[in-house]
């Protein structure tokens, strides 16, 4: 009697799984367009992060004067 061979294939993670999809539904130049997108989401929230600690820092040095 011979044990059941062994599945070799990983299953994918539900991210990898959307990836896929998405890939088959959207041309090359929509995902990049997407992560350009996405890209400038991520620099815009970094900029007013930094906006918003100049402004603490110049309040800090005007109430010190």
């Amino acid at each position: 009697m011979q044990a059941a061979p062994v599945r070799a294939t990983a299953i994918p993670t539900f991210t990898g799984a959307l990836r896929a999809v998405e890939s088959l539904l959207m041309s090359s130049g929509q995902r990049t367009a997407r992560r350009n997108a996405w890209t400038s989401v991520l620099e815009d929230r970094r900029r007013a992060k930094d906006r918003v600690e100049t402004q603490r820092v110049l309040e800090q040095a005007t109430t010190r004067s």
